[in-house]
């Protein structure tokens, strides 16, 4: 049974400080928009408990050998394994994701991302000499971790393997939309044996716990990801303290269809991908640039892909997408979708309201807008939900000119029949990861965004760097 109403501190299982009724939160599945589970938040003062413990942990653990973090990693892993179909249940009830989704995706970039980690620290140089000077990376310190709903798993691990590797010790806040991975999460890594105080958490909302973790003087870094304002808002309370801020933010990435890809494939393959994780995805290519004289084509093709989808709750058979997060959620969504067709985009699928035969939870129609102009709203703002908008271009120039036309620049996608083609346009684009023809998820590449779509990267290396404080011991070799 999860510890629901307790909180992970100094290497066990802690009530809250305050544990008044008022001072709880009801967990909500998306698919029947009911409570099915109750959790504690806390307050600034659990946090400075659990900035404490990191605080005494960190000088043994940030001295534990290379093979020492490898095994712990491994260790990780092992009961991660173990516990696998947990987590897959627990992601699929608490986001909504389809059991088959949660399982061969969500819950599945744990296991990637922690083998990642282990083979990344296994070579990974902390040392190095130049000019006789040795260069030496050292862990940061005490690091603030708060991670999203979307993908649980995926940003738990690609925050808390790297700051591991890296020598640190932390405080996790995960999202209290999606809390449950969280808490199963710190039971793998008690199991595991991690060491008491390396790791902690406490549940809790942004404006409390979230605020108390990044204006605190005893944490080093925060690393977070989630929406560009509530990222702004971080920075700003870090800045007193001047300590490093990750962010992994919002996105609102184009997908280039050059006019040598095999249009019908990769409409049908880049509509699919918008719609993944019923949109929830920063990175997901929901700008698609087709050439004008075969836009009416290419509508027909968004169409067909978006038809085909069934939408349902997350625990039946044969679903492709399930609801979104929440109330508000779905209600952002629903305005924006609203907006496309006030300022006069055609609404080629879709549209507002819910699926034929599902009155109740957070569904969204799959839906498809033509004849976006990049002015209008729904091109320019992220919609986080299964909202695909397609535009016109009439030059390669113009298709590129309009991809970077926005305030982010976190992923992008280009589909050409020509390798070299699609290499050249990539030099082009000016956001954080690109996509060659649809290839596949590579946890070794470096994942954030130019713009305010963020500053710094996760995955692999680029992920431990971001853990990592560079100190120079001049006069070395004497």
């Amino acid at each position: 049974m999860l510890h629901t109403r307790q909180f992970y501190i100094d290497g066990q299982w802690v009530d809250p400080l305050d544990q008044g009724e008022a001072n709880t939160l009801d967990v909500i599945d998306p698919s029947t928009a009911s409570a099915f589970e109750k959790i504690a938040l806390g307050s600034a003062a659990d946090v400075d408990r659990a900035v404490a413990a990191a605080r005494r942990a960190f000088p043994a653990y940030s001295e534990t050998t290379i093979a020492q973090r490898i095994d712990l990693l491994q260790a990780i892993l092992d009961v991660y394994r173990k516990r696998y179909d947990d987590m897959v249940h627990a992601i699929s009830r608490e986001m909504g994701a389809p059991l088959q989704y949660a399982n061969d995706a969500q819950a599945w970039t744990g296991v990637a991302h922690l083998e990642t980690m282990i083979r990344t620290l296994d070579t990974f140089e902390f040392e190095s000499m130049k000019n006789g000077i040795l260069i030496r990376k050292e862990a940061v310190g005490v690091c603030g971790l708060i991670t999203p709903w979307n993908w649980p798993a995926l940003q738990i691990t690609t925050k808390v393997a790297p700051a591991l590797a890296a020598g640190c010790t932390m405080v996790l806040k995960p999202s209290e939309l999606a809390p449950l991975s969280g808490l199963i999460f710190a039971e793998i890594l008690h199991e595991a044996g991690v060491p008491a105080g390396v790791f902690n958490l406490v549940n809790g909302e942004g404006r409390t716990v979230g605020e108390a973790m990044s204006c605190h003087p005893d944490i080093d870094m925060m690393s977070f990801t989630g929406s560009t304002r509530a990222g702004v808002q971080v920075a700003k309370a870090a800045a007193d303290t001047v300590k490093r801020v990750h962010q992994e933010l919002g996105g609102k990435s184009a997908n280039l269809i050059l006019e040598d890809a095999d249009l019908k494939q990769a409409v049908m393959r880049g509509a699919r991908a918008c719609f993944d994780n019923s949109g929830q995805s920063c990175d997901a290519p929901t700008r698609m640039f087709v050439p004008r004289a075969r836009e009416a084509e290419a509508l027909t093709y968004a169409k067909e892909a978006a038809e085909a989808l069934k939408v349902g709750p997350a625990s039946a058979e044969g679903i492709d997408l399930g609801p979104v997060i929440s109330e508000g959620q779905f209600d952002k969504i629903q305005r924006l979708i609203g907006v496309g067709i006030e300022e006069g985009a055609t609404l080629v699928a879709g549209g507002a309201g819910r699926p034929d035969g599902l009155k109740d939870g957070y569904f969204v129609r799959p839906t498809v807008f033509g004849k976006v102009t990049p002015d209008m709203t729904i091109a320019r703002e992220e919609i986080f939900g299964p909202v695909l908008s397609i535009l016109a271009y009439d030059s390669e120039d113009d298709a590129i000119a309009m991809a970077n036309d926005s305030l982010y620049g976190l992923a992008g996608y280009i589909q050409s029949g020509s390798i070299e083609h699609a290499r050249e346009v990539a030099r082009r684009l000016r956001t954080g990861t690109i996509y060659l023809n649809y290839a596949d998820y590579n946890p070794d590449a470096p994942f954030g965004g130019f713009k305010q779509s963020g500053n710094g990267r996760e995955y692999g290396e680029f992920g431990l760097e971001d853990f990592l404080e560079i100190k120079g011991v001049v006069g070395y070799e004497g």
